[in-house]
């Protein structure tokens, strides 16, 4: 297959969303299909652009047999909502008239949000010559009204209309879980038309191995009990509650809370952890020392705020899964990702924002660590099982293969 990938985030940008999309099309381009990726310069969770990345307004490279096509867009994550907000609205225009500029693949792919990236796909695929494919990774804008970060009704309005026309005119969607497929369904998708795909971990780059290594050592860990949230500390995610459970084990200081990321709450969560000596923050790492901080833990962190109704399942269950480390999780109980978990038998899962319940887990899991550690390899298991990159990554092709066959004549 020919297929062109529209991607808003994509390497060396950090964070599950531009890794899990250089996995996809490298992973397709090892099996002999031609991937095109379209996407922008690099900014996303970076410091600052890289130098060989500045100037100019379109780039090429390979990268794993993958031919990415860069093109200077909107690219300004500040701090703020209205910055992040703009980038998400002004760029996906430019991927799509990007896309449209190439010759004819055989299928469009891309991932929303950005909502607007539907548009996008199906501006490149030439005014419905060829097929186009969505891979939904989140429930936009649901899950910001459930945040209260959209409240505007106008907006609301004019961001579902953009959802339900997505669903409606994509040839195939993709979704991550069943709950994901309820929701694309109720608001216009035709159920035939949905396929779950969960997002897969690369089980032979993530794997089990000793927590003595050197981001131990580097951060001073010794032989504490470790427990370790890594990633985005955004709006959604409602790291808080890591936080005010590590003031509740104050007494304990041989357990101790590492904090690896960065993002719009994270200035906020380290003034809340101030006086805390069981607390202490990494910046950001890049994705090939991330497994190092894995496995330096005992137990791995997934937390999301109690006003998330969306069925999500962060992309850091899997990955704290490959590791071979159990999950504590203070999620909504009503979501897809409290049933991965206990179906797994992979950790413990407690209510959204209850840190007094989160800390007891970890206090039980402290207490035994054999039953922790069963915990780890139950969930390495139940990955290596179904949640490996070629499982999944041949699910998604299936789907692109589909959604080329039915446009045929």
């Amino acid at each position: 297959m020919r297929i062109l990938f529209l991607s808003a985030y994509f390497v060396p940008e950090i964070g599950s969303g531009p890794h899990l999309a250089y996995e996809f099309a490298r992973t397709l381009a090892e099996w002999g299909h031609e991937v095109t990726v379209v996407t922008g310069f690099p900014r996303y969770n970076l410091p600052e652009m890289p130098a060989e990345y500045r100037g100019g307004v379109m780039r090429e490279e390979r990268m794993g047999g993958v031919r990415v096509l860069r093109v200077k867009a909107p690219n300004n994550y500040g701090g703020s909502t209205l910055s992040r907000g703009l980038v998400q609205l002004l760029a996906p225009p430019v991927y799509g008239l990007r896309g449209r500029m190439l010759p004819a693949s055989d299928v469009v792919y891309t991932v929303t949000p950005p909502v607007l990236m539907g548009a996008a796909a199906r501006l490149a695929a030439r005014s419905g010559r060829i097929p186009w494919v969505a891979s939904v990774q989140d429930l936009f804008p649901q899950s910001m009204v459930d945040l209260g970060v959209l409240t505007h009704p106008g907006l609301i309005r004019l961001f579902e209309d953009m959802e339900r026309k997505l669903y409606r005119r994509a040839d195939r969607i993709t979704v991550m879980s069943e709950g994901n497929k309820a929701h694309v369904v109720s608001r216009g998708a035709r159920a035939e038309r949905v396929d779950v795909v969960p997002n897969w971990v690369d089980t032979e780059a993530i794997r089990p191995a000793s927590r003595d290594n050197a981001f131990r050592a580097e951060h001073g860990l010794g032989d504490r009990f470790v427990v370790l949230f890594a990633g985005t500390m955004g709006s959604s995610q409602g790291v808080s509650v890591v936080v005010d459970a590590a003031r509740l084990m104050a007494d304990d200081q041989s357990v101790r809370f590492v904090l690896v990321g960065d993002g719009v709450d994270k200035r906020a969560l380290q003034d809340r952890a101030e006086g805390l000596t069981n607390v202490q923050f990494v910046p950001m790492l890049p994705q090939e020392r991330y497994a190092e901080a894995l496995h330096a833990c005992d137990v791995g962190l997934v937390t999301l705020r109690p006003e998330v109704k969306t069925p999500t399942v962060p992309s850091k269950i899997p990955t704290i899964m490959a590791a071979g480390r159990p999950i504590a999780a203070a999620i909504p109980l009503a979501g897809d990702a409290p049933k991965l978990i206990c179906c797994a038998g992979a950790g413990l899962v407690t209510p959204a924002g209850d840190a007094g319940a989160l800390a007891a887990s970890i206090r039980a899991m402290a207490a035994d660590r054999a039953a922790a550690a069963a915990m780890g390899l139950a969930g390495r298991a139940y990955v290596e099982a179904n949640l490996s990159r070629e499982a999944c990554v041949r699910r998604a092709e299936a789907v692109l293969r589909s959604a080329i066959e039915e446009r045929r004549p």
